[in-house]
């Protein structure tokens, strides 16, 4: 009896959207030593996981189907959502089911993500969070992170970007801000790249390299869908925004490319400190 229980607790089902985050989830459930089912969300993954399954967004049953045939209860979700074709929308009877309850208990983004969650687990599965069962994703300790270290006055650009990402995650504006002594950018509906391009057109002209950028997650943010991410162009948008360093939450903020991402932030002497908040 133990050994099955065991063997179905390291059963999950990884959802796999766009860009380069899945693959590297992959990685690392595959390392920490779970037995992992693919299943790909048509028109979005990158063919390069491989996906034991490609299930378009309206026509989750045979994935539903399958996941429940091999004895998998876990789901996660990784990966960007671009604009969906129509026809991938068009729902099965299942997924009729789970829209409709999705909307009779969503209030907003974020409690969307809620419902989602408890939508599915009514119906047998369990949402976790990729950090939680991967944690090689994310910066597991507190602390600087590269070779470069903050200064006296990046350590109050710090504390003061700290300070407006939970404001303005608690007010659900967004989970990004860019402070040098003053706040000068906070992340809207356009996303966390957009927001640093307007600041690199912002600073392009200037000459020193001060401030920081902070991507912290909101206050009370379900982190089993809507997960926080810095990669290596994120290190590039930063260096090309004359900004000296990065602030993220440790543990649950995914880092793609971890060793990359470091890498990187050396090469261009930004600093990458985690928090515990």
């Amino acid at each position: 009896m133990g050994k099955k229980n065991k063997d179905t607790d390291k059963k999950i089902a990884l959802i796999a959207g766009a860009l380069d985050l899945p693959l590297f989830t992959l990685a690392a459930l595959r390392k920490a030593g779970w037995d992992v089912f693919v299943v790909g969300l048509k028109n979005f993954y990158d063919p390069k996981i491989k996906p034991d399954i490609v299930m378009r967004l309206g026509g989750a049953w045979p994935a539903v189907r399958e996941a429940r045939r091999r004895g998998i209860k876990k789901l996660t979700f990784v990966g960007a959502l671009g604009h969906p074709n129509l026809s991938d929308v068009r729902p099965d009877l299942w997924s009729i089911g789970l829209l409709l309850s999705i909307l009779k208990h969503q209030r907003g983004y974020d409690s969307m993500a809620v419902a989602l969650n408890n939508a599915l687990e009514k119906r047998g599965f369990e949402i976790v969070a990729a950090q939680d069962v991967a944690p090689d994703l994310t910066f597991q300790k507190a602390g600087v992170q590269t070779k470069t270290k903050p200064s006296v006055k990046d350590k109050k650009d710090i504390e003061r970007a700290i300070e407006v990402s939970h404001t303005i995650g608690a007010a659900d504006i967004g989970a990004s801000v860019v402070v040098d002594k003053q706040v000068i950018a906070v992340e809207a509906a356009e996303g966390t790249a957009k927001m640093l391009e307007r600041v690199v057109e912002m600073r392009k002209k200037r000459k020193g390299v001060s401030g920081v950028f902070a991507k912290m997650t909101k206050p009370g943010q379900d982190l089993r869908i809507d997960i926080p991410a810095i990669g290596v162009d994120t290190i590039n948008a930063v260096a090309a925004a004359k900004l000296r360093g990065i602030i993220v939450n440790a543990k649950t903020c995914f880092v793609v490319n971890k060793e990359a991402v470091i890498k990187r932030a050396n090469e261009k002497k930004i600093f990458i400190v985690a928090i515990d908040e």
